[in-house]
């Protein structure tokens, strides 16, 4: 999230799609290598009353060295990444949503018991940003969420996401705790104060390549996460594995460089703090669809940017893509395609029967990137049981979100090491049984 306009429609963006795709969000490692498993709350004096106030730019965390070893640890896949991340000195066991998709990390800073919520008062290395620190004035060039100015002269941030939900608090720092011996520096954090959802998480870990991601913000050179295949829609929520440094499976991974731009280069429907990645074509059933490599490409406006999300469930594509995929499948299943049938405003390739019988007639699919590297979706892992015995491809329009943008969702990253090397800036995959994940 970089460019001004930009930044925020993405983080509006993230909570809408968890809210579209994420029912349980709306009912709502140490070898040390690193795994983690989203909500939010009110921040109010008596939380602050005892906090620190940090404003010495100096102690920020850009003077803190790389991130010394490896740390892992389960997450639990429910439509999202959602990790137990430990916060404060001593840790308070926070459920985050991992999202590469935004920058700012946050967490809730409301008393509450069910889930219990972050207790400020309880930590002593907890400290809030004044309106008079650097972080807090407008215009930096890849960190632009609204923040003005409050009551107590602290640093304040409000936005709004696009279902309505409201996110609203003060910026901090906090210390992750990964282990008795072991924590990052104070990190610059949300501790929200106010929040319409209701969920079993307590915040988001923002890590996409922002200054202000925590993985920036801890130097952590490279992390990875495998996603395991959820096996019906009534199964209990798998476990998958998350790694903060070194992965010992990365033997097997192949990497993809990543396209990067120059914070000088401001194009309106760009985001070039996200994980764009150089997609050159999708095939179907071992066919190659006629489309251009340029449409997967950013254009002079930054349209057509494919990016790695694991904050979005499904895969968005432009409509010159979509189409192509779209025209496929209705050939391939003719009249057992659901007419005027629209699952959640963005899924509209959907049927009644067979599963198995409607993936065998589309085929495997496959993604495509640069250097003959492919993410291979198999023809029973095409389709997602959206309920009521409706099964729909996993691939939507992007305009259905409002957005001009490729978007590759947590669902066609499932059984697949996903890896974000920072040091190199690439992207590794490598094919897994997450479930068995280590």
């Amino acid at each position: 999230m970089a460019s001004s306009s930009h930044t925020l429609f993405f983080l509006l963006l993230l909570l809408f799609t968890l809210s579209l795709f994420h029912p349980s969000l709306q009912k709502k490692p140490l070898s040390l290598s690193l795994s983690f498993p989203l909500t939010s709350a009110p921040i109010t004096k008596s939380n602050l009353s005892s906090a620190k106030l940090l404003s010495s730019p100096s102690a920020a965390a850009e003077s803190a060295p790389p991130f010394p070893y490896t740390y892992k640890s389960p997450f639990r896949y429910s439509m999202a990444l959602i990790i137990s991340l430990p916060i404060g000195t001593p840790a308070q066991s926070q459920q985050m949503v991992v999202d590469t998709g935004s920058q700012l990390s946050w967490i809730q800073c409301r008393r509450r018991k069910a889930p219990p919520s972050f207790d400020p008062s309880l930590s002593s290395s907890f400290s809030v940003l004044p309106c008079t620190h650097p972080i807090c004035k407008p215009r930096i060039p890849d960190f632009t969420l609204p923040t003005t100015c409050d009551q107590n002269r602290l640093c304040h941030y409000s936005y709004f996401y696009a279902d309505g939900t409201l996110a609203d608090g003060n910026l901090v720092r906090e210390k992750i705790t990964l282990s008795p011996s072991r924590s990052t520096p104070p990190l610059i954090l949300g501790c929200a104060a106010a929040s319409a959802s209701a969920s079993d998480a307590e915040g988001i870990l923002g890590i996409n390549r922002g200054r202000l991601s925590f993985v920036s913000q801890a130097k952590i050179p490279s992390f990875s996460y495998c996603i395991p295949v959820r096996r019906s829609i009534t199964a209990a929520n798998p476990t998958g594995m998350f790694y903060l440094g070194h992965n010992p499976n990365s033997r097997t991974f192949r990497y993809i460089n990543l396209l990067t731009f120059p914070q000088s280069q401001r194009m309106p429907n760009l985001d070039p703090l996200a994980y764009t990645v150089p997609m050159s074509g999708i095939s179907v059933g071992r066919r190659r669809l006629n489309v251009s490599a340029s449409v997967f490409r950013p254009d002079s406006g930054g349209s057509g940017q494919t990016m790695i999300d694991s904050g979005t469930q499904y895969t968005f594509l432009v409509e010159a893509a979509y189409q192509r995929v779209k025209e496929h499948v209705a050939r391939a299943v003719g009249p057992r395609l659901k007419k005027d049938y629209v699952y959640q405003g963005a899924l509209d390739m959907c049927f009644d029967g067979n599963a198995s019988e409607i993936g065998r007639l589309i085929g495997d699919m496959a993604f495509q990137f640069d250097g003959s590297v492919e993410i291979n979706i198999s023809r029973d892992r095409i389709l997602d049981h959206v309920g009521g015995g409706v099964h729909c491809v996993a691939i939507g329009r992007s305009e259905a979100l409002g957005v001009a943008s490729n978007i590759i969702g947590n669902f066609h990253q499932r059984n697949l090491w996903v890896e974000f090397d920072l040091v190199r800036r690439r992207v590794g995959f490598g094919v897994a049984d997450c479930s068995k994940a280590v």
